[in-house]
């Protein structure tokens, strides 16, 4: 990694550049315990004063409100794919929607932000490696493949280490990978978004403007639950729900031609209608799609007249006629 992508990164997670310290707890010897007869609710007074103090400062953050959302400078419009459980071929289904935006309409420009700090796998699957150049303005400059801009964490870190963040560093991640980024200008910044409806869903939601969310199932029912609860998450924070997308439909064999709802059947399209949502399409479970993205070519960049390719670019049109009217 680059020294001026490492301390990037390191600002980011708010650690002080040139510490290799770990953080511990003090050491107790003996002897340096309380006081023989100290009052024996002293820890106890410590507590309730400590539980006070943080209550009275929940109160003053809650009393400010949500954050205002403040809009990506150079980004026209910002399209989410969330799926609530991991494992259903959401950044699969992300990158092949980013490059078939950039597909059906070559006029327009697309960047692709992933968002998942503990497990990118954007870098992997755009076929991209090294570190982001740093601008005199002090951003971060994407890397490109196939027309898409990208940034992930996985252009800042090692491939095999580990992240072991806490919330509040999670967070202020995403908010740089987010701004302090020289995005360009952009008609679509597609945000493949972790697992879960946790922090950084919220610190999206809540800061940026977000045009539309898309959200990926499998038709299983434990992934379906997860679905709804992403659903669900984008209504609370006032994310408008484009639709739901059901990968990894039916497994057509490659010999006989006969089709098996590995997954089960029509799963995703029952909780749209429970939902009252739109079914923005079905994606057939293919070793087509598991193969190109894994030798970073996605598969509507290179079987773009294959029905996966088709699939996919058909769910981008859905997607695109229900978001609203981009600014000018």
């Amino acid at each position: 990694m680059g020294a001026l992508a490492w301390r990037w990164a390191l600002r980011a997670a708010r650690f002080p550049v040139g510490s290799g310290r770990a953080l511990t707890a003090p050491a107790r010897h003996p002897g340096c315990g309380p006081a023989a007869g100290a009052a024996p609710f002293a820890d106890s007074a410590s507590s309730s004063s400590r539980d006070e103090a943080l209550r009275d400062k929940r109160a003053q953050i809650l009393s400010r409100g949500l954050p205002k959302q403040k809009p990506i400078e150079g980004v026209k419009q910002v399209v989410v794919l969330a799926s609530g459980k991991g494992g259903v071929g959401k950044s699969t289904t992300a990158v092949n929607i980013a490059l078939a935006l950039a597909a059906n309409d070559s006029t327009k420009e697309v960047g692709l932000l992933d968002a998942d700090i503990y497990g990118p796998s954007i870098p992997k699957m755009m076929n991209l490696k090294g570190n982001p150049e740093v601008t005199p303005k002090n951003l971060m400059r994407p890397l490109k493949n196939y027309g898409i801009a990208c940034m992930s964490m996985g252009f800042l870190i090692e491939e095999t280490a580990p992240v072991v963040w806490r919330g509040l560093m999670v967070m202020s991640a995403v908010e740089k990978l987010l701004r302090q980024v020289d995005w360009g200008q952009l008609d679509y910044l597609v945000i493949d978004m972790p697992p879960g409806t946790g922090d950084v869903q919220l610190s999206v939601s809540q800061n940026v403007p977000i045009a539309g969310a898309v959200i990926i199932s499998t038709p299983q029912d434990v992934a379906l639950l997860d679905a709804r609860k992403g659903a669900e998450m984008f209504r609370k924070v006032h994310v408008p729900v484009l639709g739901l997308v059901q990968n990894m439909s039916v497994f057509q064999c490659p010999k006989c031609k006969h089709e098996t709802h590995i997954f089960g059947a029509d799963g995703v399209r029952n909780l749209a209608k429970t939902l009252g949502l739109d079914i923005l399409g079905d994606i057939p479970l293919h070793v087509n799609i598991r193969e190109t993205c894994d030798s970073g070519q996605p598969v509507v960049i290179s079987q773009p007249e294959s029905d996966a390719a088709k699939a996919y670019l058909k769910i981008t049109m859905e997607i695109v006629r229900r978001l609203p009217v981009p600014p000018a």
